[in-house]
């Protein structure tokens, strides 16, 4: 530990919960547009159609789900793979230039092919795969299928893998938009949008970006967040800008000077959050939000869990079956918290599925 970080305020757990939620909109629901808020949280995480809108439901004042298609329909607002190689719902602007940052990240999980790729020029893949998806939106059966009559002998797999990796394709609508289906069809997002490819942004540029939506944080929190590594040094220019703090565990964290650090007792209703929600996912020490006795049951396998927060913390999960929200508590509400729980839930009910008759539940409590 530097004497700096020695001689740093500590925040405690509920005090940079509370910053958290405050810069994650989830103190108090914010009267920014859904395009505005997406652009605020640096996108949101999004292998499922639905987690965006129940995330912004979480978020913002009077939110209802065509506030998010009609600027994705409009593709001022995409479904691009971008931070830690999973699919995120970003401005159009953020997906032309978060991209090309995260590019080193791509090119490293293109490295875990190199086996079912040998012999193939990626330049000439990505030049092929370009103009086919550009003439119409393929699917990755199709890029897949368009790609290995190039190279026969190569993986099928790891040619679609190589598309994806090397071209920053996004999902065409209807798929994305509530309550229209429609399969994956890929095409570039510069073709879809009618914007000219950009320079990846300076990491000094990002990471104040970061911190106004996640911070207080640190250096390892950031790379977690961005899946890039080698990011000490973007900190360290920054530092005379920044404010410096230590978690509990004596671990450096770096803040806007300017931005929100409410008093740990500040009251934090419960918020019914999405599956895979980044606010569970964008931090090394996810303890600001997690409960160590609860770490690990968020997750089964490979798949995320809606959850419930309860005085700002993880407290249970939640699913929708055919006439209920059903909330399952990880343990015993305080007095008042029950009603609370249950008056959100309606409201939630009343911005996603309004006339379908859903009550609010609890169910058995769920267990490891």
């Amino acid at each position: 530990m530097t004497k700096t970080t020695a001689t740093a305020p500590v925040l405690g757990a509920r005090a940079l919960n509370r910053a958290t939620l405050d810069r994650q909109l989830l103190l108090r629901r914010s009267p920014l547009s859904a395009t505005a808020a997406v652009e605020h949280l640096l996108g949101l995480q999004a292998q499922n159609v639905k987690p965006p809108y129940y995330a912004l439901a979480a978020r913002l004042e009077g939110f209802r789900p065509e506030e998010l298609s009609a600027p994705m329909d409009a593709r001022d607002v995409v479904r691009i793979v971008t931070l830690r190689s999973t699919i995120h719902t970003h401005t159009a602007r953020d997906a032309l230039t978060l991209r090309p940052l995260v590019q080193a990240a791509r090119d490293r999980e293109l490295g875990q092919f190199r086996k079912g790729l040998a012999g193939v020029d990626l330049d000439r893949l990505a030049a092929i795969s370009r103009e086919l998806v550009e003439a119409e939106p393929r699917t990755m059966k199709q890029l897949r299928e368009a790609l290995l009559a190039q190279w026969p002998d190569a993986d099928p797999f790891a040619l679609s893998v190589a598309a994806r990796c090397t071209l920053p394709l996004v999902q065409v609508t209807p798929r994305g938009l509530w309550g229209r289906g429609g399969q994956v069809a890929l095409t570039t997002v510069e073709h879809w949008t009618g914007r000219p490819a950009e320079p990846a942004p300076a990491p000094d540029a990002v990471f104040p970006r970061y911190l106004a939506a996640f911070g207080p944080a640190s250096v390892k929190d950031m790379q977690t967040w961005a899946g890039l590594t080698r990011l000490r040094e973007v900190f360290e220019r920054l530092r005379p800008e920044l404010l410096v703090f230590r978690d509990e565990n004596g671990v450096e964290l770096f803040d806007l000077p300017d931005a929100p650090r409410p008093d740990a007792g500040t009251p934090a209703p419960p918020r019914f959050l999405p599956e895979f929600d980044n606010l569970l996912l964008s931090h090394a020490d996810r303890s600001r939000v997690v409960p160590p006795d609860l770490k690990g049951r968020t997750w089964r396998g490979n798949q995320a869990y809606r959850t419930l927060l309860v005085d700002g913390f993880l407290s249970g999960l939640w699913r929708l079956d055919e006439d209920a929200l059903v909330v399952e508590l990880f343990g015993r509400p305080a007095k008042g918290q029950r009603a609370e729980i249950v008056a959100e839930g309606e409201r939630m009910l009343t911005a996603m599925h309004p006339g379908e008759g859903h009550e609010v539940r609890f169910g058995t409590v769920a267990r490891p």
